[in-house]
């Protein structure tokens, strides 16, 4: 592998697995999708997020060993809003958004669905950043220098995470002397992931969990490794056939021309590549990811899929054939940008962190096998361990997150002793596919809606919400209400 194909990986594609000597794109578990912050009607006002304040925690490094440098301390961030609670008195609940792989700084604003609740239910907000990202990074080093440290790099794992919320869920209600305050906490993606495993590892400090769009299912075998793609192929199939078909022949089209004299540079030309191709790869990555995240982010009102098919069908090009109504398809989701497949980018926290994450323990095994619409790519176990050692020096863990999680028989395994879970999912959501799509028991609840996206039930509300994202919501509030209600009634009969 030469070091300018893995600096186009890098930057480019958010992060990759090494697959049978190709590099497939792996989706990001990112909430964040492209001009959804742009979009003035799911914005939440400045007011709400200024009315969250930042507070650090002296977090504990190492929560699991007893060696002196366990005992190191860094700061952690979390933010509070009080401006809806209803106090300690009174046992007011208190909602609790898990932070994920990235920076807790525009999660306030992003999530809407805390605070658009949070006076009916008069709940205290609390946001909290995940170890090593932002502004959680420990022993005050840079983020660069925590990743790079053999020994601290360590620290950074999910059991650490979940440990490290507990403990500021407890110094919370310590401090504001909330003992009886249930707590609800929310997380998607990743996060929702975090937020089903805090309600199965510590159901003594949170009531229930909603978690958005959780692929817990997809490690080890549970899931087939080309589910994602599957959904990604069926989303285009049902918008349109024919696009679905041109896409599907794109490939063999583009291997073609790299066949011919010039023939990589002609592709440039074609897609207004920002700087020429170094491969078809290059070129095939771009397309693969575009599809991907139209698909997982296929959000109403605009819809990306359509759009793209919309752009692909209605071309009216004779001179460049397919691939001149695949790139019309391209231009319709950027809307005409000056150039291009590899624009100049800058390689985030959430890229170099959840690469650490997918090497050590998220060994989520995606590929392209059987499919349709794409050319076979499948996810090859032992060449992704080998590209983990060579940038990490270890090994990944394949099996660890269902040994120390579950995943396998989760229906007859939670039914014995899970409670108070709400999976949701949206079926245009190709994640959806290793997701809980069915109810475990009468309180580990699965809601998911056919035309739902990643995440969407968990961002603010619009104006514009389709009737079936309203009724998604409602009833997840409904569910939580019920929880509550029935944490009260215990809780004063135990008192009595």
């Amino acid at each position: 592998m030469t070091l300018p194909r893995l600096s186009f990986i890098i930057s480019f594609i958010l992060y990759t697995a090494s697959i049978s000597g190709q590099k497939l794109y792996t989706p990001t578990l990112s909430l964040q999708r492209r001009d959804v912050f742009q979009d003035p009607e799911r914005a939440v006002s400045a007011s709400i997020t200024n009315g969250f304040e930042t507070f650090f925690f002296n977090q504990t490094l190492d929560h699991f060993n007893y060696r002196p440098e366990s005992y190191s301390t860094f700061k952690q961030r979390y933010l509070i809003n009080f401006n809806y609670w209803g106090g300690a008195n009174s046992s007011a609940p208190i909602f609790v958004y898990l932070g994920a792989e990235s920076p807790i700084d525009g999660e306030p604003t992003a999530i809407g669905f805390l605070t658009d609740n949070a006076a009916q239910f008069k709940a205290l907000l609390v946001y909290i950043e995940h170890r090593y990202y932002g502004e959680s990074i420990p022993l005050g080093m840079s983020f660069e220098e925590a990743l790079n440290d053999t020994n601290i790099r360590g620290y950074f794992s999910s059991a650490q995470a979940l440990a490290d919320y507990a403990a500021i869920i407890m110094h919370v209600k310590r401090k504001l002397k909330a003992g009886d305050s249930p707590v609800i906490v929310v997380g998607g993606s990743y996060g929702g992931k975090l937020a089903s495993w805090f309600r199965l590892k510590y159901p003594h400090v949170t009531l229930g969990a909603l978690a958005s769009s959780a692929p817990i299912l997809y490690f080890d075998d549970i899931t087939p490794q080309d589910a994602y793609y599957s959904v990604v192929t069926k989303d285009f199939k049902e918008a349109s056939e024919t696009c679905y078909q041109t896409i599907g022949d794109s490939w063999s089209e583009i291997d073609r021309l790299l066949q011919e004299p010039n023939g990589l540079s002609n592709l440039s030309k074609m897609f207004k590549t920002c700087k020429p191709l170094e491969s078809g790869d290059e070129l095939k990555n771009y397309l693969i990811s575009l599809y991907a995240r139209a698909a997982q982010y296929d959000d109403p009102p605009r819809y990306p899929v359509t759009v793209i098919c919309k752009g692909i069908d209605g071309a009216n090009t004779t001179e460049n054939g397919i691939l001149g109504k695949i790139f019309a398809g391209v231009v319709a989701y950027h809307a005409n940008s000056a150039c291009y497949v590899n624009p100049p980018t800058n390689v985030s926290e959430t890229d170099l962190g959840w690469r650490w994450q997918r090497c050590s323990e998220m060994v989520m095994p995606i590929g392209i096998t059987n499919n349709s619409m794409f050319q076979p790519d499948p996810f090859v176990l032992s060449s992704f361990i080998d590209y983990c050692v060579s940038l990490y020096g270890v090994a990944p863990r394949p099996h660890w997150v269902t040994t120390y999680y579950g995943g396998h028989d989760i229906e007859l395994v939670l039914r014995r002793f899970g409670s108070n879970i709400i999976f949701s999912n949206g079926l245009r959501d190709p994640y959806s596919s290793a997701g809980v799509l069915k109810n475990i028991s009468d309180s580990i609840i699965a809601i998911y809606t056919e035309k739902g996206s990643h995440c969407l039930d968990i961002l603010a509300e619009k104006q514009t919400d389709p009737d079936w994202l309203v009724m998604q919501r409602k009833a997840e509030v409904n569910i939580i209400k019920g929880w509550i209600a029935k944490y009260y009634a215990d809780l004063l009969a135990f008192k009595q």
